[in-house]
This record gives structure tokens, C-alpha cells and sequence, in this order.
């Protein structure tokens, strides 16, 4: 394997770690709104999250097995996974300073 290609896989399991982690939360708080009603404004911010990290690891899978079976797209699955990568960190990143 290819630099490139451990990269993405790197990027593909820990996107796929994060966003079936924010689901489990998801799936948690819906399950018990009643009991902190406080949680409930944090919870569409979660789900946009777990949306974000489940899109980046689909772009991602799409991606590895790109390069892995040499597709002519390859290119463009990885300029658009690092394209997502990047605007999930500039989404992210502290305002101010």
C-alpha cells in the first residue's frame, strides 16, 4: 500500500469511528429528551456533526477503494475528501483569537 492510500484509510476508520460514535450519542439523547430538556439545543448541532464525520467517511471509503483499484476518478474522490476534511476543520476551528 501506498502512502496515499495508508492516509486515507487512516482517514476513512477514523471517520467512520467518529460519526458511529455521534450516532450512538444521538441515539442516547433522543431516547432521554425528557430527562435534561437543556440538551436539547446541543442536539441539532450533534446531528449536523455526525452528518458531517458520516460524509467524510463515505467520500473517504469511496476514495480508498479508488486508489486501491486504480479508477481513473481517483483523483477526484481524494480532492474531494480532502476538500470536506478541511472544511469540517475550518468549521471546527476556534472563532477569534
Amino acid at each position: 500500500m501506498r502512502p496515499l492510500g495508508f492516509l486515507t484509510g487512516v482517514v476513512l476508520g477514523s471517520a467512520a469511528a467518529i460519526s458511529l460514535v455521534l450516532l450512538m450519542v444521538v441515539l442516547t439523547l433522543a431516547l432521554s429528551t425528557g430527562a435534561a430538556p437543556e440538551i436539547g439545543r446541543e442536539y441539532p448541532v450533534l446531528v449536523a456533526t455526525a452528518g458531517l464525520f458520516a460524509a467524510l467517511a463515505a467520500l473517504a471509503g469511496t476514495a480508498f477503494v479508488g486508489l486501491q483499484r486504480g479508477r481513473p476518478w481517483r483523483w477526484v474522490a481524494q480532492a474531494a475528501m480532502w476538500l470536506l476534511l478541511a472544511g469540517i476543520a475550518w468549521y471546527f476551528w476556534p472563532a477569534g483569537g
